[in-house]
């Protein structure tokens, strides 16, 4: 990871004034090595994006990958949030939770779509997420099939809420998901209080098989933080782009 090629990369700042959030929201665009904008690329959207970035290091783990390991060339959009009002957008009983649903589907999809050469077939968008973050892209898929049908989630906040909303589904066969978990994840402290989430998750791991996803599960020594999310991104990546 220390050679110098990975880090020269292009990685554009974009500000999205949205009429459903109220508020300026900032995007980080990561544009892969020997982009060219008259071909098009598969593309990542990512929640906490600025924490992807910064603390998952998506720009140099996707450089890597594509230049010594033959992975796709794909572009990140990295979705940064408000920290105070984080769980209010990304939980499903959040009061901000169907705004900024709307939001990424009605207002971020067309501003990407318009500025730069992304797919717009549902199998070449992916959605990103940890924790909650993890959570609000599964939401997306299920609520919007015809957009998205893959997601990558570290460490999911999948509770009641979500169980509920994937038992209203038959077949989940056309939904691919990356799914890990730490297994020390047991007593994961948030504000809303502490959650055994490897409990959680498996629970919700059996409902997704119930209903036929396409399922990659993996449960490794690991607890609710950005140093073992960043050493799985890899795989996430390699799963879909690979």
């Amino acid at each position: 990871m220390d050679d110098a090629r990975y880090y020269k990369r292009t990685i554009i700042k974009e500000e999205l004034s949205s009429t459903l959030l109220g508020a300026a929201r900032n995007l980080r665009i990561y544009l892969p090595p020997g982009y060219n904008e008259l071909l098009s690329y598969p593309v990542i959207y990512c929640q906490d994006g600025e924490q992807f970035f910064n603390f998952g290091r998506i720009a140099t783990i996707l450089t890597r990958s594509i230049l010594d390991e033959g992975l796709e060339p794909a572009i990140v959009v990295g979705i940064d949030v408000v920290t105070t009002v984080r769980t209010s957008e990304y939980s499903p009983e959040g009061g901000n939770f169907v705004a900024y649903c709307r939001f990424l589907t009605e207002e971020l999809l067309p501003f990407v779509e318009s500025r730069y050469p992304v797919r717009s077939d549902r199998m070449q968008r992916l959605l990103a997420g940890d924790s909650l973050g993890g959570t609000v892209s599964l939401h997306l898929a299920l609520d919007y099939p015809s957009l998205f049908c893959k997601v990558i989630s570290l460490s999911g906040a999948f509770f009641g809420k979500t169980r509920e909303r994937l038992a209203k589904e038959d077949d989940l066969s056309w939904l691919e998901l990356f799914m890990l978990i730490g297994t020390e994840e047991t007593e994961v402290t948030t504000e809303r209080g502490t959650f055994n989430f490897l409990e959680e998750n498996r629970k919700t791991r059996d409902i997704l098989v119930q209903k036929k996803t396409a399922l990659l599960y993996t449960e490794k020594p690991g607890t609710h933080i950005w140093g073992f999310w960043q050493l799985e991104l890899p795989a996430a990546l390699h799963y879909f782009l690979g």
